[in-house]
Order: C-alpha cells, then sequence, then structure tokens
C-alpha cells in the first residue's frame, strides 16, 4: 500500500484532495494514541502535536469549520494532584457527563482500550463561565494498553478532537427570525391578536419578545450575562 503523504497548509496538516479523515473512537485510540504513546510508526502522519489549552479553540490550527485532531499532554492544576489544567486565554474546558468506554473486539473478545471525555469550552472565569458551541473529544489510553516503563510519562498523552458545533435557529418548528443582536420574537397568537385589534383600540399585542444571549443548557451553570429573559411589549 503506497504510502499517503499529508501537505502543509498554514503549519496545519492535511490530506490531499479528495481523501477525507473520519477515523471511529476505536481507530483513534488504537491506531494512532496507542502509536503516538509507544513511538511507532502512525498510519498517516495526518495529527500534529499541539498544547491545546495554550491557545483558545478559534486559534488552534487548521480549519474551524471542520473537526480538527490534536495529540496533546495533559497539564496537571497542581504539583500534587491528577486534575487537569484546561484553562485557556479566554476561558476553559469543562468536563461534561460521564466518560465513555473505548472498547475493541479481539477473538470474539471486548476489550477496554480507552476512555472518551466530552468537554465544553466556557468563556470567562469559573464558576461563572458562558458556555459557547466549541465542544472537545478527549481520548485516552487505559492503563493496560501503556508499556510499564515510563508509565507516568506516556499516561499524560492525550488525542484531542474539537468541533464548532452550531445551533439549529428553529424550535418545535416555529419559524425563528434572529437578527444581528441576537433577539428573537415569535406571534403566538396568530390570528385572534389581529380580532383583538379589530374590535378593540387598546390592549396587549400577545408578540413576546425574547433576549436569547448565549443561552445555555438547563443544567449547566451560567452567569447573568447568559440568561434568557421574557418581556411582554405593550401596544398604545
Amino acid at each position: 500500500m503506497e504510502k499517503l503523504n499529508p501537505v502543509k497548509n498554514g503549519g496545519a496538516l492535511r490530506l490531499p484532495p479528495g481523501f477525507r479523515f473520519h477515523p471511529t473512537d476505536e481507530e483513534l485510540v488504537v491506531q494512532y494514541l496507542k502509536r503516538k504513546v509507544q513511538s511507532s510508526p502512525l498510519p498517516a502522519s495526518i495529527i500534529p502535536h499541539v498544547n491545546v489549552c495554550n491557545s483558545d479553540p478559534w486559534d488552534l490550527p487548521g480549519d474551524s469549520e471542520q473537526e480538527r485532531y490534536f495529540f496533546s499532554k495533559r497539564e496537571v492544576k497542581y504539583p500534587n494532584g491528577n486534575r487537569s489544567n484546561r484553562a485557556t486565554g479566554s476561558g476553559y474546558w469543562k468536563a461534561t457527563g460521564l466518560d465513555k468506554k473505548i472498547v475493541s473486539s479481539k477473538n470474539n473478545e471486548e476489550i477496554i482500550v480507552g476512555m472518551k471525555k466530552t468537554l465544553v469550552f466556557y468563556r470567562g472565569k469559573p464558576p461563572k463561565g458562558c458556555r459557547t458551541d466549541w465542544v472537545m473529544h478527549e481520548f485516552r489510553l487505559t492503563t493496560q494498553q501503556i508499556q510499564p516503563n515510563n508509565l507516568s510519562l506516556q499516561e499524560n498523552w492525550v488525542l484531542c478532537r474539537i468541533v464548532l458545533k452550531r445551533r439549529n435557529n428553529k424550535k418545535n418548528g416555529d419559524d425563528v427570525d434572529a437578527s444581528n443582536s441576537g433577539r428573537v420574537y415569535y406571534d403566538f397568537m396568530g390570528k385572534e391578536r389581529d380580532a383583538d385589534l379589530t374590535n378593540s383600540s387598546s390592549g396587549s399585542s400577545g408578540i413576546t419578545e425574547i433576549s436569547n444571549r448565549n443561552e445555555s443548557d438547563d443544567n449547566e451553570e451560567s452567569s447573568s450575562s447568559c440568561s434568557t429573559t421574557f418581556r411582554r411589549k405593550e401596544f398604545p
């Protein structure tokens, strides 16, 4: 099989035209991360080594509109602890949910070869950061997959997949008209409102204005700048 030779593009590695890099979680752990940790040849040298926490996600190498992959080393937050330091210049990465097991099948036997942690990027300082749409999947090997020699050094290697997930501008089939200010208007009353305006010279229009600046999920913490407020506009 001919060896694939990726080319450089503004400091980032990219594949030749027509090629796409869409590995499975198992392939990322077994074929790339494990080989990187063991200093073995990689199937293709297309994943750069970058400290992902030295830069904000939008400043990392590569096309921010596409999935990006990086080898990185975990940086501990405290000298005598195991907590990772995931702070960047403008915010921090926060873990969400439970870690997922990466399973590989060999000889009709399933083996846990790695773990996947999901993190979301927040602007600002904890605990009042504002959630963004940047998501990172951090892959790491299990202890059984790491060679006994230099165990502590090899455990620090991770493989990161970073993607910007765009939010859908439509909810529950309702048409949403979003302006640059981030304000969205819904017409809940429809024809009933028009009838009320015809029969009465005064009254509420039934139009509700929603300010949804940086809306965060219900189960996530958010600052006052990320909260959603409701106001009813009164017509004379």
